[in-house]
């Protein structure tokens, strides 16, 4: 028979799983901000594209504050998505399963997450996308001036696509 102290103290310890609910209200709260922000900066650049085109207004760099801002906005939903499956993976691992992510086709595979090693591949493949994402954010304000700059571009571009090979072949395995 267990004494009262193992009791309560294992107990507590069990309990305290409950802790991660924090972390998951704020991930989704921070989730909301991106997709809020992005959407926000989309409807700037939708609006500027009307001055442009509808009402002739000329603004200077257009295309290329257009093309920037719209890869900033993936970028922003992609980290977004990155803090929902944060959110939806923890509170699976820690504190239950969600009911209504069993019945719903599209939730019971791309959100659940049944232990750490999948959460971390998840997540790994998304943060893996914003990068990539950020990296040609980059690139396309980048002046190119000497071929070895070109060749140092080349290089990155492969090892971006080997990267996203090597990714999709671990998924076929699984």
């Amino acid at each position: 028979m267990r004494n009262i102290v193992e009791r309560v103290f294992e107990g507590a310890l069990w309990n305290s799983r409950f802790m991660v609910i924090l972390p998951v209200i704020f991930a989704l709260f921070g989730a909301t901000a991106l997709f809020i922000v992005a959407s926000v900066d989309i409807w700037d650049m939708v609006v500027a594209t009307w001055d442009v085109f509808i009402n002739h207004i000329h603004l200077k760099d257009f295309h290329d504050s257009l093309v920037s801002g719209v890869i900033g906005a993936v970028d922003l939903y992609l980290i977004a998505v990155v803090l929902l499956i944060f959110a939806f993976g923890i509170y699976e691992l820690f504190i239950s399963e969600i009911d209504d992510a069993k019945e719903s086709e599209a939730g019971s595979k791309i959100l659940a997450i049944h232990d750490l090693d999948e959460l971390k591949s998840k997540l790994g493949n998304v943060i893996v996308m914003v990068l990539i994402v950020s990296f040609f954010k980059k690139v396309i304000h980048m002046d190119f001036a000497t071929p070895l700059d070109m060749l140092y571009l080349a290089g990155s571009i492969f090892a971006l696509a080997l990267s996203l090979y090597y990714m999709h072949k671990s998924h076929e395995k699984h």
